[in-house]
């Protein structure tokens, strides 16, 4: 896809919601370049995974370009400019205001980070009280990894098929399911102009579903999905040994990318591409700004669908936004 580098700034506006929908699945949320700063807030703190990254707030985000609007998408991306930076290269992480804890979530997605050493980016959900309330990994992959993991982190007492969620006991490794199609993830995503990943998170499964570019279907688009006609997902979790309401629990939906870390930094050294470019991960991250140029999401849009049947829960306050 032919992608122009102009990142438009964040402008004050208030939430958008959305129009019902005529389908089994009605629209709850709907987050796009109109709206998507007022839905969704910048984590400021420092990285939980202990990433070489200093995450941006709004203003900083703004100022040096690293979240806007491009190509009539959401932009977040990472400083690809700055030498050495002090205390780690500055990215974004977002999540969204309100929480969710079933519906159908549906992401257009043009762009995810580039395959690149050190980058660990993911698109994913996750609850208070970690692991406790839950998380779901959609995208997830680390340095020049070709297909995204879909994983999922608990406390005690949930088990699926592909594991203890809980596991090894903390709930860090958790249990999950590599893709095998390597257009889910980084450079073969982007070469086919992107796609959509979709959550369907149900008291009885969560099923996470991938359409590239040009197989995204018809009710997608129109606005009336409906996940039974979609044939079999990507991946399942499902099975009497976890009960997905109370593992699984108000959840805000996070863009980021970090670097290095815990995962990405732990396993640098074992890609023998990343080991001849520098002795750690911090190092080549540090010393690399261009290296990150393309690592950054454009995103088309984010929905958040309801069934109709479950209360519509944490109502947004509409507030401007200004950087």
């Amino acid at each position: 896809m032919i992608f122009t580098r102009h990142i438009s700034r964040l402008l004050g506006g208030m939430l958008v919601l959305g129009a019902t929908a005529q389908a089994a699945y009605t629209i709850q949320d709907s987050y796009d370049q109109t709206n998507f700063f007022e839905g969704f807030e910048f984590f400021s703190y420092p990285d939980p995974t202990n990433g070489f990254v200093k995450y941006q707030s709004a203003i900083e985000a703004n100022s040096q370009s690293l979240a806007g609007y491009a190509n009539n998408a959401v932009y977040l991306g990472v400083d690809y400019t700055t030498k050495n930076p002090v205390g780690g290269r500055g990215s974004v992480r977002v999540n969204s205001k309100k929480t969710y804890s079933d519906g159908l979530i549906i992401a257009d997605i043009a762009h995810q980070p580039a395959a690149q050493c050190g980058t660990w980016p993911a698109f994913w959900t996750v609850g208070p009280n970690w692991p406790h309330s839950g998380e779901i990994d959609i995208i997830e992959g680390v340095n020049l990894a070709t297909n995204t993991t879909y994983t999922l982190h608990t406390g005690a007492g949930c088990k699926f098929t592909q594991g203890d969620c809980n596991a090894p006991g903390t709930g860090n490794l958790g249990c999950g399911t590599p893709s095998q199609d390597t257009q889910t993830l980084a450079d073969g995503f982007n070469e086919i102009g992107g796609g959509v990943f979709a959550l369907e998170w149900t008291s009885s499964a969560i099923n996470i579903f991938f359409f590239p570019r040009t197989g995204i279907p018809q009710d997608i688009t129109s606005g009336n999905p409906d996940p039974s006609t979609w044939g079999k997902p990507s991946t399942s979790f499902s099975g009497s040994g976890c009960n997905i309401p109370s593992h699984f629990k108000n959840h805000q939906i996070v863009f980021d990318t970090t670097l290095c870390g815990d995962w990405a930094g732990k396993v640098f050294a074992d890609d023998p591409v990343c080991k001849s470019k520098a002795s750690t991960c911090q190092e080549y991250v540090a010393s690399n700004p261009a290296a990150f140029k393309d690592s950054y999401w454009l995103i088309n849009s984010v929905k958040v669908y309801s069934d109709g049947s479950a209360q519509k829960r944490d109502a947004a306050v509409p507030k401007p936004f200004i950087a």
